[in-house]
């Protein structure tokens, strides 16, 4: 019994262990089974999904290719159209070349008709002027200066009155109607005027400043010296630093920089090199505010920022100590009121006198005189060539292309003549006065001459035994026309001849 007990208690677990191992692998069967079957479906699924890919995708491309084909037919038809048109326009173009190609032949031929005409009438012309000079016995030069000779002889005086008459007549009603209009036009002009010099003066509180401004062995003047460029001058005078300079920004620069160095106090190389680098940051600024203000002055609107700018730095320009920006500002207000008064362009006139010295903005290491560059800078910015053509004529450089052009000239002349706006030096005052003198003395005629009225004059004294009325006319012409070739001159200069009669001429 024992035993049978033993044996079911050894048999038993191991008859479990199989029945477990059975059930599993059952289970693991039925599992692949499901597996193999369900992948059998999704491989079937994605079989038919990439026939209908595929049939949808050669249907689309038997479609792109049907429309591509029949947009190649159009374009062969278009093509076929255009190059049947070409052809029809070659030969109407043919067909006008040979017509024009006839009408030059005949043309030419009539131009050689003609010139063998003309030769004919010249070579008849020279025979019957042969023939007078032989029955005359005199040239034709000979006989033009004999006949000139004693129309001039015979009526010299009443040509000499004549021409006066006529000269007064006109000179009268056209200084008249020429002043009332500039007259009018400055009259409503209204701006100040201070001559620029070549050097500032810093007032410095007392010397103890002026010994730190100076520094250990110069060395503060001089770094202010080399950041600036303007000359530091340091003298005797008490409370007075002077700066020279003949550029008006450096002196400008430089003057805020020690203005500013005095209020920080700290005087040395480091705060001289802050303090120039803000007084050249402010300078910009005023310079930029400067051109925005003559813009705004004058009204003349649409310029380019950077023209503006260029603009305002002829507020740190002078031309014989006259400010260039005040002076285009002037030149602008006058060319428009004159431009008004004759019923002109006033925008036109008033836009090119602003911009007339443009040029001067640009400092020397651009060459060519300021109007070339001026001309260069105004295309750049695209400012119409109708401006250009007015301003390029302020000096008569280039000729007068429109009435506008001469109401720039005139008002840049009234701008640069007026009392008090421009000054000179006495070495170039005595040089233009016995400039005007030895031209009026070269001729011979001439027995004395005086310049007077600071140069605007010249009274010419002539020898009454070599001239004549008429001639003193034609000698006030003749220096007049000299003094305008060989001078440079503001306004213009009177030349009175001076004989029986006084004949007076304008140099403008």
């Amino acid at each position: 019994m024992e035993t049978i007990i033993w044996f079911l208690f050894l048999i038993l677990p191991i008859l479990g262990i199989g029945a477990g191992y059975l059930l599993r692998h059952l289970i693991a069967k039925k599992q692949v089974e499901g597996a193999e079957s369900r992948a059998l479906k999704i491989l079937d699924s994605a079989q038919s999904r990439a026939k209908e890919i595929l049939l949808e995708a050669k249907g689309k491309a038997v479609k792109i290719f049907e429309d591509a084909k029949k947009e190649e037919q159009q374009l062969r038809t278009h093509l076929l159209n255009q190059i049947g048109r070409l052809e029809k326009k070659e030969n109407l173009l043919e067909a006008k070349i040979r017509e024009v190609e006839q009408d030059k032949n005949i043309l030419l031929e009539k131009a050689q008709e003609v010139r063998n005409i003309k030769v004919d009438v010249e070579q008849i012309k020279t025979e019957q002027t042969k023939a007078l000079e032989h029955a005359a016995s005199l040239s034709r030069e000979e006989a033009k200066d004999l006949l000139l000779k004693k129309v001039e002889a015979e009526e010299a005086e009443s040509l000499a009155k004549q021409i006066k008459k006529l000269e007064e007549c006109n000179q009268e009603e056209l200084a008249k109607k020429a002043t009332n209009i500039i007259v009018g036009g400055m009259q409503r002009l209204s701006l100040s005027q201070v001559a620029e010099t070549t050097v500032s003066s810093v007032a410095i509180p007392d010397d103890e400043l002026k010994g730190r401004i100076i520094g250990r062995e110069g060395r503060n003047i001089k770094s202010i010296e080399r950041l600036t460029g303007a000359e530091i001058i340091i003298d005797d005078t008490p409370g007075v630093i002077t700066i020279s300079s003949f550029s008006p920004l450096r002196r400008q620069i430089a003057r805020m920089a020690i203005e500013k160095l005095l209020i920080d106090g700290r005087i040395h190389p480091a705060s001289i090199e802050d303090a120039v680098k803000s007084a050249k940051e402010e300078a910009m600024f005023k310079i930029k505010e400067a051109g925005e203000a003559a813009v705004y002055d004058t009204g003349v609107a649409g310029l380019d920022p950077k023209l503006v700018l260029l603009l305002g730095q002829l507020k740190f320009r002078t031309s014989y100590g006259q400010n260039v920006l005040l002076h285009s500002i002037e030149v602008a207000h006058l060319s428009a009121a004159i431009a008004g008064e004759l019923r002109l362009d006033t925008a036109l006139a008033k836009k090119a006198g602003l911009l007339h010295d443009i040029g001067k903005a640009i400092d020397h290491e651009v060459e060519g005189t300021h109007i070339e560059i001026g001309k260069a800078i105004l295309k750049k910015f695209r400012i119409s060539e109708e401006v250009i053509r007015v301003m390029q004529a302020h000096h008569q450089d280039y000729p007068f292309e429109s009435p506008e052009a001469i109401i720039v000239y005139v008002a840049d002349a009234i701008s640069a003549s007026r009392p008090g706006a421009r000054k000179d030096s006495l070495e170039n005052y005595l040089k233009r006065l016995a400039d005007l003198e030895a031209i009026a003395n070269e001729f011979s005629e001439v027995e004395k001459s005086y310049a007077i009225q600071a140069g605007r004059e010249i009274r010419v004294l002539v020898k009454p035994d070599k001239i004549d009325d008429l001639g003193a006319i034609k000698l006030s012409r003749d220096i007049a026309d000299r003094i305008e070739d060989q001078l440079d001159y503001p306004g213009e200069i009177k030349v009175s001849v001076i004989r029986e009669t006084r004949a007076t001429e304008y140099a403008r």
